[in-house]
């Protein structure tokens, strides 16, 4: 779909020709004389529209206007949040349809801002997104283009180019993430990394099992052990700072299908483990973003990828396992496989010296418990950190909310065979799983989102909902918009525990999917 930005005061908007005209009808609106403005004035008057978010009217070949039908939609107070609603409920009665250019006018609203014109933008798309990549028959969709009409271009501009670039992003973090785990492996993920090398400043190697073995990432690769599909260890790089300036690191947990291995997970709706990758699509997506968008920021994308599956050779319950920075840990559980692969990425993310990691995962079903599908869980060892994660949340509507990591949640990680167990019990198991996390990550400042609630939806709606790539574009934006700073560095307070035993410059090659 394509999106284009156009100039139309209320009486151009309507002699715009096109399938379908689209009027974002806030509370409070200025009085006119023109076409629209008397038909929006006399269906209030007549009670049959209110302008609360979401309430709509639709009309067909309406006498003046241009466009063949004609829906207003009420945003009430024209918040970001009531726009979003507003736009979903239009487009939702277009899909399907007919109807091949909307004209979608935000010139009735007061102040159309940058908020305004992302919230509005991104409910077009998620509107009319539509899987087909392992269907046999596909329905052309219809829906070409969408005209976003403002009273003045010029103001809306940044907004809007940084929309289009968020469409992009967390269409192709919805694209991998509903793709099912045969046409999604870990090596076909690695080759959607590649093809994001084709865009400026981005970088990309490959890393398998024999490099990814020289690196002494032992808990990553215990994982893999089950599966016949080969690991893949993804990096991307994105270069839009000085070569001085330290990066933002971004780590996504990449399990392609996880069964749970030898403690096997309940058959009961098993098939949507193929979201387990979650984080590592919401990391290409915002890569992609990146790539159409070009801040001047250096970005670092680390993707730990492999199936979790329970053959004969899989990890069991009371294995010892070494990771890459050391520290021997006890599997107690194997499907609490997602932090075992994650530790290993954040050790090796220590040398790029980041100004801060963010890891992405589909961590916990606790996580889901405590916050729903509303919010993602944030857990960070840094205020300042946690603090900007929350405010692009806000701006992006891409919500989190900030989780506790007081250290006596650490206690039910204590083991008698190694130096930590992967689970703690059931009670707060998503701050038991960044409390593990945490151990991993004392060398910089770090934060985890847990997003096994907003990740994808169930039911009859069931697929990836793009989240949180809107958050973390968000984030990265305001950090390029900073004077650069030389990593937060974070200092451990148990250095003996974190310190790394692997090589610090083992050499890697890259390996072709």
């Amino acid at each position: 779909m394509d999106f284009e930005l156009k100039t139309l005061t209320r009486s151009r908007v309507c002699t715009e020709k096109c399938d379908a005209l689209v009027v974002l009808v806030p509370l409070h609106v200025a009085e006119g004389d023109d076409t629209l403005s008397v038909l929006v004035e006399a269906a209030t008057q007549s009670g049959d529209f209110e302008r609360k978010p979401g309430k709509l009217l639709q009309a067909y070949r309406t006498t003046g206007i241009a466009a063949t039908r004609v829906i207003l939609v009420g945003v009430g107070e024209g918040s970001a949040k009531n726009i979003r609603t507003a736009v979903a409920a239009a487009m939702g009665t277009l899909k399907g349809g007919n109807a091949q250019r909307v004209v979608l006018s935000l010139s009735l609203l007061k102040d159309a801002g940058a908020a305004h014109m992302q919230a509005a933008v991104l409910a077009c798309s998620d509107a009319s997104y539509s899987y087909s990549a392992t269907k046999s028959k596909v329905s052309p969709v219809k829906l070409q283009r969408i005209v976003v009409a403002v009273a003045s271009a010029a103001d809306a501009k940044a907004g809007f180019e940084k929309a289009v670039g968020l469409v992009k992003g967390i269409a192709l973090a919805k694209e991998w993430g509903n793709r099912p785990a045969n046409h999604a492996t870990p090596v076909m993920l690695a080759g959607a990394a590649r093809e994001l090398a084709k865009l400026p400043r981005i970088k990309v190697e490959i890393l398998g099992p024999k490099e990814v073995a020289k690196l002494g990432m032992g808990s990553f690769m215990a994982v893999a052990r089950g599966s016949e599909e080969p690991l893949r260890f993804i990096v991307l790089r994105y270069d839009g700072g000085l070569k001085a300036d330290a990066p933002v690191v971004l780590v996504g947990k990449g399990i392609t299908f996880d069964t749970g291995g030898i403690s096997i997970k309940p058959s009961s709706e098993m098939d949507e483990m193929k979201f387990d990758m979650c984080g590592a699509a919401s990391v290409l997506g915002a890569f992609r973003a990146l790539g159409e968008l070009q801040p001047k920021l250096n970005v670092i994308g680390l993707i730990p990828s492999c199936e979790n599956m329970p053959d004969g050779k899989a990890i069991k319950p009371g294995d010892v396992v070494t990771s890459m920075s050391g520290q021997t840990i006890e599997i107690l559980n194997t499907d609490a496989e997602g932090r075992l692969v994650l530790c290993d990425a954040l050790t090796y993310a220590e040398r790029f010296k980041p100004r801060a990691v963010v890891d992405i995962a589909t961590l916990t079903g606790a996580c889901v418990v405590a916050l729903g599908a509303v919010r993602s869980g944030l857990f960070s060892s840094d205020d300042a950190l946690a603090q900007s994660l929350l405010n692009a949340g806000e701006r992006s509507l891409d919500l989190c909310w900030r989780m506790p990591l007081d250290d006596d949640y650490a206690d039910g990680l204590k083991s008698n065979f190694a130096d930590v167990a992967n689970v703690a019990g059931r009670a707060g198991g998503s701050v038991t799983a960044a409390k593990f996390l945490q151990r991993f990550a004392g060398k910089f400042a770090w934060a985890h989102l847990d997003i096994a609630g907003t990740a994808w939806k169930s039911g009859a709606a069931k697929g990836s909902t793009g989240r949180p790539v809107a958050l973390l574009v968000e984030y990265l934006l305001a950090q390029a918009a900073q004077p650069a700073k030389t990593p937060l560095l974070v200092k451990a307070k148990t250095a003996a525990k974190t310190a790394i035993k692997a090589p610090a410059k083992t050499r890697v090659k890259t390996v072709r999917a």
